[in-house]
């Protein structure tokens, strides 16, 4: 039995709702549940009665919630006790994130962030999806953001934003016309492709399109590999290749006419952008605060989901 497993069950009997809980706690409705079913074998009773829309505490569990309520109040009254002294080194929000949303999806945020919390500090590192992961695994950042979900046990992710990588190339009528044809991607092996970097987010993601389309990297010619987004757009568009990048990168580009978008097969290419944290480290107030104003910001596109 540890505080962990008592502040969800104590969620969980004030919610009358596993995932409400888990929401409220930056976990997963999974994670929440395995609290509970710990706490039940151990104590070996049943703490809730449930039911198709909520969940009741059980006789056993009213006993324990009695007393679980009050570690849980001693363990905020002990975080308020100590706060003062954590006040200067939470008073900075150290960020790392990948290239899309640092600049395409951040900005609307820190400026929210910056109206509600004027006297939070925010240190903000732009590096590759890979890098941001082991940051936050390596504790060494509060908050990520990447463009795909590199697997490591510390990181939670979450998905905030829904985005979509696009296949862009000259305008010129040859692509023009592949575009009005809608055909297969095959002709793709035929051209100079460039790419994002290893480590990227983009790279990634573009790579597992690709592969679902039965388009391998030793059947492509990849001309570059490249970390800077405008050095790629402007490559595309002088003809010396095509390229996947995210649509949020080549609007501009788009609208003004100087390239043109090819959308991808099956599935397309939506993708998740994720915040990610590192489980096993608490948020400081001032972090959880961030993650709910990137919650408020773009809740019309996706609902905040956690993934472990």
């Amino acid at each position: 039995m540890n505080l962990k497993q008592l502040e969800a069950f104590v969620k969980v009997a004030r919610e009358r709702n596993f995932s409400k809980a888990a929401k409220d706690l930056f976990l997963t409705q999974p994670t929440v549940s395995a609290h509970i079913a710990s706490l039940e074998k151990e104590l070996n009773v049943r703490l809730f009665v449930r039911n198709t829309k909520e969940v009741e505490l059980s006789e056993d569990g009213k006993k324990l919630f009695y007393y679980a309520q009050q570690m849980v109040e001693l363990e905020k009254q002990i975080e308020v006790e100590f706060d003062k002294s954590r006040k200067e080194s939470s008073s900075l929000i150290k960020i790392a994130a990948s290239t899309v949303p640092s600049q395409y999806l951040l900005p609307e945020v820190l400026a929210c962030f910056g109206q509600l919390y004027p006297q939070i500090r925010l240190k903000v590192m732009e590096t590759d999806s890979r890098r941001v992961a082991e940051q936050v695994a390596e504790n060494q950042v509060d908050i990520g953001f990447t463009g795909t979900v590199i697997e490591k046990r510390e990181c939670t992710y979450l998905p905030f934003y829904e985005d979509e990588l696009v296949l862009i190339a000259p305008n010129k009528e040859k692509y023009r016309e592949y575009a009005r044809q809608k055909r297969r991607l095959e002709w793709i092996k035929q051209e100079n492709l460039i790419l994002r970097e290893e480590g990227s987010g983009t790279r990634t993601e573009a790579e597992k399109k690709l592969k679902k389309m039965g388009l391998h990297s030793q059947d492509l010619h990849i001309k570059a590999s490249i970390e800077n987004t405008e050095t790629i757009k402007r490559l595309v568009r002088g003809g010396v290749g095509i390229s996947i990048l995210s649509k949020l990168a080549v609007k501009d580009k788009l609208m003004s006419g100087e390239i043109i978008s090819i959308p991808l097969e099956k599935e397309g290419g939506k993708r998740k952008i994720h915040l990610v944290y590192n489980k096993n480290f608490r948020l400081s107030n001032p972090a959880k605060n961030f993650i709910q104003i990137v919650k408020k910001v773009y809740a019309k596109e996706i609902c905040l989901r956690t993934s472990e």
